[in-house]
């Protein structure tokens, strides 16, 4: 075999260092995104953050999203005295709402409600300190789920360099203190303690004797032994009927109607509303911040000087502009995804999850003309708040069956038929995952039991024998 040297041309794909941030950037959520903003913002001098009120990047449901540009597509060789906006204009796609902005209720928690009125009483440093640890403790039902002594623990190790003691009669005075604050209850164990204490508060009502002794027998109630349980109290079953409906009109939980906020919440990264009968899509303005390249620094940058200074601040310029396109690039993806999610789920936003249809991702992919793999990215950790609620946009995504007319039914849109039909069923004639079942298919679903049972589960709805009242 001879040996030579050649020229040959050939194509390959290769991921460019913009690609690669890129693509890091699409599947940032929107707490990641702004931690990722405030490092670039620290560690480069050309970026800078434009704290003036911006239009807001909105998309209608019927429009095209202008294709996306490649992100090699960024000059290099930048003139001096160029503008961002004249080698880059972030366009947007539709009509924007200027007066449109995200309802939020600045509510107060649970905690807080409780440590403002301990703060009225005259407690003592040390009570003060127990009433601290066992409003800590609290979940977010009102419940304290810890024992006495755990709590008792606590304090004195808290108090171990004062030489102080704590007993835990203490910890139960401040308990009694605290179950009298608003709302009412808190702190009570559990369901039972609860009911028992809104039981004892009621006046001149002759069945709350009667409802405490159902409550002291709770166990046989749970198993729907009323026989045994009717036995046990010494009562008849008028007795045991009073009782029973003084306890249903109870709350179940003391923060049950309180306007409070939980730790737990998410932001949205895009909202969806009805506007003149068009669904318009949107960014949340409070995740979306406004970037530019600082003029001031950009104007310093002087065309044919080839300084270690000048070529600083030539790379930190090109890293700005191309972390701006980047941003840019991912909230255009998100809208263009989004808005293809809402035209395939229109049913479901204006009539309920029993609407939902079944979509994969590769029906979003083949609409928008990207990989699979980006829609997965685009959709992980996105939030979309529409007039049904806050959803993740996976969400919006479900395995399916089949009809018996040829079609598909999303399993979202099944769970919600198992919860309505099961929200109106005879609670002294549960409905078996059979009977569901059999309704289903009359409906053109075809679902088997076992699956039935699985979305049961799933929605945390126990079994028909559980379900079911015996009076």
């Amino acid at each position: 075999m001879k040996l030579s040297v050649g020229l040959k041309l050939s194509n390959s794909l290769s991921l460019t260092p913009q690609l690669q941030q890129a693509i890091r950037l699409l599947q940032l959520s929107n707490l990641e995104l702004q931690e990722e903003i405030s490092l670039q913002l620290e560690s480069n001098p050309l970026l800078e953050k434009i704290e003036e009120h911006t239009e807001q990047l909105v998309v209608t449901k019927n429009e095209q999203l202008e294709p996306l540009k490649n992100i090699e597509e960024i000059p290099n060789d930048l003139t001096v005295d160029a503008k961002w906006d004249d080698i880059y204009v972030s366009h947007s796609s539709g009509q924007t709402d200027e007066n449109y902005e995200i309802e939020r209720s600045y509510r107060k928690t649970l905690k807080s409600i409780l440590l403002e009125q301990i703060n009225l009483l005259k407690f003592s440093k040390v009570d003060q300190l127990i009433s601290h640890l066992i409003i800590d403790e609290l979940d977010e039902k009102g419940f304290l789920p810890v024992n006495i002594s755990e709590i008792t623990a606590s304090a004195n190790l808290f108090l171990e360099d004062l030489n102080i003691e704590v007993e835990n009669s203490e910890v139960l005075v401040v308990i009694k203190h605290i179950q009298n604050l608003e709302p009412f209850g808190v702190a009570s164990k559990g369901l039972v303690e609860y009911l028992q204490l809104q039981i004892v508060r009621i006046k001149h009502i002759s069945s709350k004797e009667y409802a405490l002794k159902i409550l002291e027998q709770y166990h046989y109630l749970l198993s729907n032994d009323i026989s045994k349980l009717i036995k046990k109290a010494q009562m008849t079953m008028d007795e045991f009927n009073q009782g029973l409906e003084l306890i249903r009109t109870l709350k179940p939980y003391p923060s049950l109607g309180l306007n409070v906020e939980y730790d737990d919440y998410q932001i949205p990264d895009v909202v969806v509303k009805k506007n003149n009968n068009k669904w318009q899509i949107e960014l949340n303005s409070d995740v979306v911040p406004k970037l530019r390249v600082d003029p001031y620094y950009s104007g310093l940058i002087k065309r044919a000087d080839s300084s270690a200074d000048n070529q600083y601040l030539k790379s930190h310029m090109i890293e700005a502009k191309n972390f701006i396109k980047s941003i840019d690039e991912r909230h255009k993806t998100l809208l263009k995804v989004t808005a293809c999610i809402v035209k395939y789920q229109q049913e479901f936003l204006e009539k309920g999850a029993e609407f939902m249809k079944p979509l994969i991702l590769r029906d979003i992919a083949e609409e928008v003309d990207l990989h699979e793999s980006t829609i997965s990215r685009v959709t992980t950790n996105k939030y979309l708040l529409t007039p049904k609620g806050l959803f993740e946009l996976k969400y919006f995504f479900s395995s399916h069956v089949g009809t018996s007319v040829g079609g598909e039914c999303s399993s979202t849109a099944i769970r919600a038929k198992i919860k309505k039909m099961i929200a109106a069923e005879n609670p002294k004639k549960p409905l078996s995952d059979n009977v569901i079942s059999n309704q289903l298919k009359q409906d053109g679903i075809e679902v088997a039991r076992r699956t039935v049972a699985k979305y049961r589960e799933s929605l945390h709805i126990p079994s028909s024998s559980e379900r079911k009242i015996l009076i």
